[in-house]
């Protein structure tokens, strides 16, 4: 029957058939006929790569976890060549400090708690002033881990996480320190996207050798480590509480410094690191 007031007859399943048959009968050549080969390709591979990415995520969580503690081992110098990751973490016991009042809670789950999200989360986080925000991170989440290496209940070294803008990108990384919360024992980063040779030279182990046994607070308690331009002179004032310049890039090294002079700060960790070196926790 022919259409009423302008309405148009739905298309039967007979006539897409029709139009399919008729579009893949086409030349090769035909711009209809390609368009629609890249439409069902992209549709396809769209499909397998979301398909992937949702099968694929519990092993890309269980390796991120696993580089975690790789380097987390590294740091405290736990690595032993031959050993599993897992068996060596066994070591560290991993505890979740309250930033403003520097003491462990149970608040959020060790085993679970992401603080890189929570720092994105207004529950869980807090606005850092502009003026106090010497690290560009913004935001800081409320609570943050720790990692301890114990011989019975005393604590031998506490890694803390770290994270502060660069040149480029933000570094993400880990500093080890003696149990009296105020000697390096090892800094590593291990995620930023800095100048490979200049600033990405964070990376390269002969610079991450000059950290050990260098000092964070002076007797006023205020942090003084620094990444100096050029190097140390052996003999200078506070030679203790600066470490050589990364060669060609002076806005990484400063990042280097806000980074952890913010996170072993008020805002960051000297509470706690305050509670550690009284055996008040």
């Amino acid at each position: 029957m022919p259409e009423q007031n302008g309405n148009k007859t739905p298309e039967t399943p007979e006539k897409n058939r029709n139009w399919l048959a008729e579009t893949l009968a086409m030349d090769n050549e035909s711009r209809r006929k390609t368009l629609f080969v890249a439409l069902v390709l992209c549709l396809v591979c769209s499909i397998i790569v979301a398909s992937a990415a949702v099968l694929l995520r519990p092993i890309q969580n269980a390796n991120q976890a696993l580089d975690r503690k790789r380097n987390i081992l590294e740091v405290a110098g736990l690595m032993e060549p031959g050993r599993s990751v897992d068996e060596l973490f066994k070591k560290i016991e991993t505890r979740i400090v309250d930033l403003a009042s520097g003491t462990y809670t149970d608040a959020v789950d060790p085993n679970t708690y992401d603080a890189r999200k929570a720092a994105k989360d207004p529950a869980l986080s807090d606005p850092i002033p502009q003026s106090e925000d010497i690290a560009s991170i913004k935001t800081r989440a409320d609570y943050m881990p720790v990692y301890l290496v114990k011989d019975g209940d005393v604590v031998k070294t506490v890694i803390l996480p770290v994270s502060g803008y660069g040149l480029w990108s933000t570094l993400y990384g880990f500093l080890a320190l003696d149990s009296d919360g105020n000697t390096v024992q090892g800094l590593k980063f291990y995620e930023h996207a800095e100048t490979p040779g200049l600033g990405g030279e964070v990376d390269n182990p002969r610079w991450r050798n000059l950290w050990p046994g260098k000092k964070i607070y002076d007797a006023e308690q205020k942090p003084l480590i620094e990444v100096v331009k050029g190097s140390v002179d052996p003999q200078s004032t506070n030679a203790e509480y600066k470490v050589d310049g990364l060669a060609g890039a002076t806005l990484t090294s400063r990042g280097v410094t806000n980074m952890l002079r913010f996170w072993l700060g008020e805002q960051g960790y000297a509470p706690y690191l305050a509670r550690l070196r009284e055996g008040s926790l």
